[in-house]
């Protein structure tokens, strides 16, 4: 089989999916092809990385053939999908032109919302990660299956790498919709001796390289691999995620895996993961006191992160990839059936 996505590589959401995905196919005797930004041309300038993407993997799939299925990552990776050999399924990571209307603003976003509604006509087959997406695409009129985010828990790293003795911690994409702004604003009134490392890269990097020249408990710590990732992620007192879009975010179940509080925004399938004050804290977008309130009460009160963490890590037992690779298999069967 072939799958396509923008990328395959790093800490994304959708890198992380298609790593879960093609492990669990190749441990099941399956063979597996990945197209990727990192085996294909792009152009590595904002706003042009996809496009050129959709471009260049369009051209190499007419010479890909003899694929049985076809397994599309997002609307970028639906162009080379549509002229690939064999059954075609595409993979929602969320609501695609919402998505875009949060970065690149409402014109763009209405461009790709009728692009978004072409490409869903050249699947075979529609999956989406989130009961969210999964509502909104069906009021449009598509058959979509929901299949969640995964992550494979019993390969998790056990090391636990603590720097600081109160250390909290960001892992993921330093741009607006991740909610960086909200962090930084947070962390302004942050108390010193509670420590913020931040893991990614992103258009956002360089607010973030200033505020640490004047708060010194501000650590961006740049792009880590997986096993550094979820060690410091392990040593930590909080993971936050103050997203204003998110899908079923891989970073929020390695860290139910992880038994590490989470307080997080209440948006997405952040609110299919957690529920509030039960296995996690959740919270408006755009709240950055809110934020800052729930980071310092569960830094201190270890008995209610300890409460959190049990719940939390019996909830993400259901979003294994044992469980949610066979679902995609059954998609699979069903289409070459």
């Amino acid at each position: 089989m072939l799958i396509i996505s923008p990328t395959q590589t790093g800490i994304g959401g959708i890198a992380q999916h298609v790593q879960g995905l093609s492990s669990f196919l190749k441990n099941n005797g399956h063979h597996v092809d990945v197209l990727s930004s990192e085996n294909t041309f792009t152009l590595p300038i904002k706003g042009l990385k996809n496009p050129s993407f959709m471009l260049s993997a369009f051209l190499k799939t007419k010479f890909k053939k003899g694929n049985d299925i076809v397994h599309a990552h997002n609307l970028p990776s639906a162009l080379p999908m549509k002229h690939a050999s064999g059954k075609k399924i595409l993979t929602l990571h969320g609501i695609y032109s919402k998505q875009v209307d949060v970065i690149h603003g409402q014109t763009t976003g209405k461009i790709s919302s009728s692009y978004e509604k072409d490409a869903l006509t050249w699947a075979d087959a529609i999956t989406v990660i989130s009961h969210e997406a999964y509502d909104y695409y069906t009021k449009l009129g598509f058959k979509v299956s929901l299949v969640p985010n995964a992550i494979d828990i019993s390969s998790l790293p056990q090391k636990k790498e603590k720097l600081y003795d109160k250390q909290i911690i960001f892992a993921g994409r330093l741009s607006k919709e991740k909610g960086i702004l909200d962090l930084l604003e947070m962390s302004k009134k942050l108390p010193q001796d509670i420590h913020l490392l931040i893991l990614g890269s992103g258009p956002e990097e360089y607010k973030i390289k200033e505020a640490t020249k004047t708060q010194p408990n501000i650590h961006l710590m740049g792009y880590m691999p997986k096993e550094r990732t979820i060690s410091l992620i392990r040593g930590s007192d909080v993971l936050i995620q103050p997203s204003l879009a998110e899908g079923i975010s891989s970073t929020i179940l390695e860290a139910m895996a992880c038994n590490v509080p989470i307080v997080a925004t209440n948006v997405g399938g952040n609110k299919e993961l957690l529920t509030n004050d039960k296995n996690g804290i959740l919270l408006e977008p755009n709240s950055p006191q809110k934020l800052l309130d729930e980071i310092t009460m569960l830094v201190v009160d270890k008995k209610k992160s300890e409460r959190l963490c049990h719940e939390a890590f019996l909830h993400v037992q259901k979003y294994d990839w044992s469980h949610v690779g066979k679902l995609y298999l059954d998609i699979y069967e069903s289409l070459l059936a």
